[in-house]
C-alpha cells in the first residue's frame, strides 16, 4: 500500500511538471506497466485531480484544469523559492495579496524540514531588497511575521519584545486574534493580557516572538473585524505628509505609471491632481520624478524645498 502511494504522488508531481505526458514515457518513468499507469491515474481522479487521457499509439495523460485547485505536490527547490517569494509578497502593495501570502507561508513552514529552512534562511540573507524608500512594513522579520501568523491560526499565547511609540521596551504576552496589512504596515490585533485589552501592535516594533504552547478560546472583539479595530486605532493618528501636486499629463498616463502608490484625478487641459499620504517625502519626489511630465507641488512645503535641494545637486553633478 506503501509503494502504491508513494507511487500515486510521484505520478501528480510529474503530471504537475509537464503539460503533456505520452503514456508509455509516463509508465517508464514511474517503473509500472500501462494497466497500472492506467489504475494510477483513477485513483488521482477519485481524488478531485481531472487527469485527462488521450487514446491511441501515441495517446498520453495531462492535468488538466479542474473547478478547484487541487492539493500541489512540490520539491524542495521548489518549496525554497515558494517561501523566499512569499516573504516578498507579504510586502506586495496590491490589496489582499499580502495577507494571502502570509497564510500561505504559515502553511508550508509549518510542515518544511529544517534543511530547507536553512536554505531560505541563506538565500534570504544573501538577497538585498528594493523599496525604494517607500514606508512599506519595513523592519519586519519574515520569520517572525510567521511566528505571528501560525500562533493566530493554532490560537496560541504569544509572547514578544515590544517597542512603544515613545521608544520603551516592553515584553507582552497576548492572546493574537488577527494579522492586518494597512497601508502596506503590518499590525497584530490581540488581547493583552498584562493590560486587559484588545491592543494593536505594530509588527515593525515586535521582536522574538514566540508561541507559550498555551491555547484560548476566543474573545469577542469589540468592532465588526480586525481591519476595522486598526483603522479605529489609527484615527487619531494622521500621517506626517499629505502631498498634493498638479502634473502637466492626462490622469490616464500618470495612473498607469505612479497610480499603485496615489490618488490621480484629472484636473482639465491635459493634466491631472496627484495626491498621496506618507511619512518619507524622498519616495514621492521618485514618484513625482518617474511621472515622465512637468509638474508644480502644491504642498506641503517641505516637498518643494527636498526637491530644490535635489536639483541642485543633480545640476551640479550634471555640470561635473
Amino acid at each position: 500500500m506503501a509503494n502504491t502511494s508513494n507511487r500515486t504522488l510521484r505520478l501528480l508531481s510529474l503530471l504537475q511538471t509537464h503539460r503533456y505526458w505520452p503514456g508509455g514515457e509516463l509508465a517508464e518513468r514511474l517503473g509500472v506497466s500501462a494497466r497500472t499507469l492506467r489504475r494510477d491515474v483513477d485513483r488521482l481522479r477519485e481524488l478531485g485531480y481531472p487527469v485527462e487521457a488521450q487514446r491511441g499509439v501515441d495517446g498520453g495523460y495531462q492535468l488538466a484544469a479542474g473547478a478547484a485547485l487541487p492539493p500541489l505536490v512540490i520539491d524542495d527547490e521548489e518549496a525554497v523559492a515558494l517561501v523566499v517569494g512569499l516573504q516578498g509578497a507579504a510586502e506586495s502593495p496590491v490589496d489582499g495579496v499580502a495577507e494571502a501570502s502570509v497564510r500561505v507561508l504559515a502553511k508550508v513552514v509549518q510542515v518544511m524540514p529544517a534543511r530547507l529552512r536553512r536554505r531560505v534562511d541563506a538565500l534570504r540573507a544573501m538577497t538585498v531588497p528594493v523599496d525604494w524608500g517607500r514606508p512599506a512594513a519595513a523592519g519586519v522579520d519574515p520569520d517572525g511575521l510567521t511566528v505571528v501568523a501560525l500562533a493566530c491560526r493554532d490560537v496560541e499565547r504569544l509572547r514578544f519584545d515590544y517597542t512603544t511609540a515613545d521608544g520603551r521596551g516592553t515584553e507582552r504576552h497576548v492572546e493574537p486574534h488577527r494579522l492586518v496589512c494597512l497601508d502596506r504596515r503590518w499590525y497584530l490585533v490581540a488581547y493583552d493580557l498584562t493590560r486587559q485589552g484588545w491592543r494593536t501592535f505594530r509588527l515593525d516594533r515586535l521582536s522574538a516572538p514566540r508561541g507559550c504552547g498555551d491555547r484560548f478560546g476566543p474573545r469577542e472583539l469589540p468592532a465588526a473585524d480586525a481591519a476595522e479595530f486598526v483603522r479605529a486605532g489609527l484615527a487619531g493618528f494622521s500621517r506626517s505628509y499629505e502631498v498634493e501636486a498638479l502634473v502637466e499629463a492626462p490622469a490616464a498616463v500618470v495612473r498607469e505609471r505612479i497610480g499603485q502608490w496615489s490618488t490621480v484625478e484629472e484636473a482639465g487641459k491635459g493634466r491631472c491632481l496627484v495626491r498621496l499620504s506618507t511619512e518619507s517625502l524622498d519616495w514621492p519626489a521618485l514618484a513625482l520624478g518617474v511621472a515622465g511630465a512637468e509638474f508644480r507641488v502644491l504642498g506641503p512645503p517641505e516637498l518643494v524645498e527636498l526637491m530644490a535641494d535635489w536639483g541642485a545637486r543633480f545640476s551640479r553633478a550634471a555640470d561635473r
